[in-house]
């Protein structure tokens, strides 16, 4: 496995970090009315998220975004376990916009307002598949 990331990879990788740092960060200040509401999102999508307590369901969350976001700034992590972390998060967005209700418009895959900011994350797991394909395919070769 390729331990330093590619010149050219290092730009989308830092602009997800940088969404993925940002958002973890936001998220550790969430008061119990946040959480609430991050929690009810996700477990109407993941229905096993249920019983987790949303303030713990919150905070576990934050730590995986900024976990996430520094493994995909340092250089020196591997673009392949980066890349598949990154491809394993942003799919559990897209599945959130495919099955929460409102989020996309009826009968179509097109975003409703409500569903955009979520729809928008589909860029996450192209920079995810992108990272891991390159590597699998260099690998390869």
């Amino acid at each position: 496995m390729r331990i330093f990331a590619r010149t050219h990879q290092l730009p989308p990788r830092l602009a997800a970090a940088a969404i993925m740092l940002h958002s973890g960060a936001d998220m550790t200040g969430a008061d119990e009315e946040q959480a609430s509401g991050l929690h009810g999102m996700a477990a109407g999508a993941y229905p096993f998220l249920g019983s987790m307590d949303p303030v713990h369901f919150t905070r576990l969350l934050s730590r995986a975004e900024l976990a996430l976001g520094a493994a995909l700034a340092l250089p020196f992590v591997p673009s392949l376990l980066a890349g598949a972390a990154l491809t394993g998060f942003a799919g559990g967005l897209v599945g959130l916009y495919l099955l929460t209700p409102g989020m996309r418009r009826e009968g179509s895959l097109r975003p409703t307002q409500q569903g955009l900011s979520v729809a928008k994350d589909v860029w996450l797991l192209g920079i995810g598949l992108g990272l891991v394909l390159e590597e699998l395919a260099k690998r390869g070769s």
